[in-house]
């Protein structure tokens, strides 16, 4: 019988953080490799985040610089460690996306799809029938800069998917929320039906080519 390796299914298809393959880290000081580690839970952090605003905002509970203990509660419930977050500069963001959605009567966390290839979920949208006014908020928590086309997509599937002819409403709002600032804008009607064309047509072409 040859040697006998220990047992490791539950690590089978996963990845080490600091693995063979990704070698660089042999070359860390002991600084960027704690940096490196932190940055390991950017993603978790991001999750966690949202996942605070959707109960405020579904709640209908406005948030204030005194909620700190909210921050620390979802990140202790998502296993992000304390070094990896600034509780106040997180609420800086947090409370304007948060306190405008549930001002604005949004909706959180919500699906648009056109089909499986054109989809998303919003952070924050609201569609007034009545007023023909559509409102898509975004919560960004990086640091880099970021395109306000994103939006401008949610607002083609979402026209899309509910028959709505964006050239025929009075007022499409769409504002990214970062580091504490809010970056508006109100794109044209005609603008968002030509990505609607643009993702009618896509769409096409990869039916199109399963076809073939």
């Amino acid at each position: 019988m040859g040697f006998r390796f220990n047992d490791h299914k539950d690590l089978e298809g996963k990845h080490a953080l600091f693995s063979a393959s990704g070698y660089h880290w042999l070359n860390y000081d002991k600084q960027t490799f704690i940096n490196r580690y932190l940055s390991s839970f950017s993603a978790g952090l991001g999750t966690a985040i949202h996942e605070l605003a959707h109960d405020c905002i579904v709640n209908r509970t406005k948030l204030t610089k005194h909620d700190v203990h909210l921050v620390d509660y979802i990140m202790f419930k998502n296993f992000i460690p304390r070094e990896c977050y600034d509780a106040n500069e997180i609420l800086d963001n947090l409370i304007p996306f948060v306190n405008d959605a549930i001002g604005f009567r949004m909706s959180s966390e919500v699906v648009v799809c056109y089909n499986k290839y054109f989809f998303g979920t919003t952070d924050a949208i609201r569609y007034d029938d009545f007023e023909q006014t559509l409102r898509v908020h975004d919560l960004k928590m990086g640091k880099n800069p970021v395109k306000m086309e994103q939006l401008y997509i949610y607002c083609a599937e979402f026209c899309l998917e509910y028959n709505v002819d964006p050239r025929k409403l009075k007022k499409i709002t769409t504002a990214i929320y970062q580091l504490g600032e809010i970056i508006e804008d109100e794109p044209p009607g005609t603008y968002i039906h030509e990505i609607m064309e643009l993702i009618k047509d896509r769409t096409q072409l990869l039916i199109d080519l399963q076809g073939r």
